[in-house]
């Protein structure tokens, strides 16, 4: 009898790792919190540790046509510390695993790492380690960030409750739409190679795609204001999606409001030339790295002030109902369009 075959598509990416993290059980007892979550916790007796690790893989996660290795060093460590931030906590140490091809030299490699050493320096990381290896194709990036909180400070995804605040950090779809342009002149490239790039006012919705920041700053901001979190989460699948995953973990529902969702101007506009709806965009592009998080209503006096800090709408009791409330008075489910 033939063994069947699942194809992975058939499961997508969350569906593979459910299947794959079936039967796994914690058995150490300073394992806290193992997957399912933006960072693994581990119990260091005054304090909790946070480790996370991510990997980057050339033709699936960047395009070096369109993506300068300063950059890629730069956005490595970055989407990682996001991770961490997303716990609530502080980085403090990342270790650096590389694969290479042979069609990258000493230089390019250490202009990679030039934006690497940039990332550890804005988010004050020691680079600690790593692995060097050869790749038959291209250049894979794997970086792991250990990172710290205390333990009456940490926030989880699966800890959000009726009635609380939703609030979003920055503005969102920028990374997607600088994307699709890129890609978009990268196929003009392609076609005429004396053509010149049509990137003119859209260098914000580009940096957003090339050079995101992890929302370190606002972790801060919250922290002097005197506000933990009850829930949070970073924006790597868009905002769909990863408001799923907080509902889903807090057995909660949760209602968006259309006419509250951060879009700033660029973004806007590169939308439109790109026939992309801003809020499709805004609901499902991914890669903004951006804070998701939920926040009891008592803290509303201490956050509406913050000009970081969006609230878009509230978590309600009604488990597994998430919406959208349109401009136009609908309420329609919010569905996972992101990264699978």
């Amino acid at each position: 009898m033939a063994e069947t075959r699942t194809e992975i598509s058939a499961l997508g990416e969350f569906g593979l790792i459910q299947k794959l993290n079936k039967g796994i059980k914690n058995k150490l007892p300073d394992t806290i919190t193992g997957i399912g979550d933006d960072a693994a916790v581990i119990d260091l007796g005054d304090e909790y540790g946070l480790l996370t690790t991510d990997m980057l893989l050339e033709g699936v996660h960047f395009d070096l046509t369109f993506f300068p290795l300063k950059h890629l060093g730069y956005k490595a460590i970055a989407v990682n510390v996001s991770d961490i931030a997303a716990m609530n906590g502080t980085p403090h140490q990342v270790t650096v695993s590389l694969a290479l091809s042979n069609r990258f030299s000493v230089e390019a490699v250490a202009e990679l790492y030039e934006g690497i050493k940039l990332a550890c320096s804005d988010f004050n990381v020691d680079l600690v380690g790593g692995d060097t290896s050869s790749s038959r194709s291209g250049l894979f990036i794997s970086v792991t960030v250990f990172g710290k909180v205390a333990k009456d400070k940490i926030t989880y995804r699966h800890t959000a409750k009726p009635h609380d605040l939703l609030c979003v950090t920055g503005d969102l779809g920028g990374a997607y739409l600088g994307l699709q342009l890129l890609e978009r002149e990268k196929q003009v490239f392609l076609a005429n190679p004396n053509m010149q790039p049509e990137l003119d006012g859209k260098d914000y919705v580009i940096q957003r795609q090339l050079r995101p920041e992890a929302r370190m700053d606002v972790v801060y901001e919250l922290a002097e204001a005197g506000v933990i979190p009850t829930a949070m989460i970073d924006l790597s699948d868009g905002l769909a999606s990863d408001l799923l995953h907080i509902c889903a973990q807090s057995g909660v529902g949760a209602l968006v409001f259309e006419d509250k969702l951060p879009v700033d101007e660029q973004t806007y506009l590169a939308a439109t030339e790109l026939n992309i709806g801003p809020v499709t965009a805004a609901l499902n592009g991914g890669e903004d790295y951006e804070l998701l998080f939920t926040v009891p209503q008592n803290a509303y006096d201490k956050i509406k002030n913050n000009p970081k800090i969006t609230i878009v709408g509230y978590i309600t009791d009604q488990k597994g109902e998430v919406l959208l409330h349109t401009n136009a008075d609908n309420r329609v489910p919010i569905t996972a369009q992101g990264w699978t």
